[in-house]
């Protein structure tokens, strides 16, 4: 209980609340995977942006490109305030624009999910030069792969979601050193029931 533990996630509200439960001393960050992510669509819809706007493309991803770095370097209240100045901008035409509209939203869902987990960013950056973990990008996109491969019906080897569940109990206990006195428990168990047989 006294090992120092760092919880990253996505800043669901019934995430953070287990871990809290679990560990209420532990550092909680929001994992820069999901900013990353949301930053991301917003620059691919950016690209798409139809006449007359198709001109000022570069120059919406190089300001989404800033709120990033923003966010990355821990100044919250600049990336929020940013995000506001171009909703802002597109707020007079984005009922009249399909294109508009989508990217208005998007923008207004990010200040929202930067304002609400904003006690949970930390400075991204200075956490990254001294290699601390400031994602688990690597680990989404294994397990991502890993199971919609296993899920695929063409597979000859199809997982349940029942069998994926106690894998998942199975590695943990290898990771938390529990499997070997686990294996212990069950064999005494097991010579307890056949002395239990052979004395009957």
């Amino acid at each position: 209980m006294n090992q120092e533990v760092i919880f990253l996630s996505d800043g669901a509200d019934n995430l953070r609340n287990l871990q809290l439960y679990m560990r209420p001393n532990a550092e909680h960050i929001l994992d820069w995977f999901h900013i990353a992510m949301r930053l991301t669509v917003l620059q691919q819809m950016a690209r798409g942006l139809p006449p007359p706007f198709d001109k000022d493309k570069d120059a919406l991803v190089e300001y989404l490109d800033r709120i990033r770095w923003c966010i990355w370097n821990g100044n919250i209240g600049l990336a929020l305030e940013r995000i506001e100045m171009l909703e802002d901008t597109f707020e007079p035409i984005r009922k009249k624009m399909k294109k508009v509209g989508k990217l208005c939203s998007k923008l207004e869902e990010l200040g929202q999910y930067i304002a609400a987990n904003s006690g949970l960013i930390p400075n991204y950056a200075e956490r990254h030069r001294y290699g601390e973990t400031v994602s688990t990008a690597l680990v989404d996109s294994t397990v991502n792969q890993v199971v919609s491969k296993r899920f695929a019906k063409k597979q000859q080897m199809q997982w349940t979601p029942q069998g994926v569940h106690l894998l998942m109990q199975l590695r943990t206990r290898v990771l938390d050193g529990t499997l070997h006195a686990d294996f212990r428990r069950w064999k005494d168990e097991r010579i307890g029931q056949q002395a239990e047989k052979i004395a009957a």
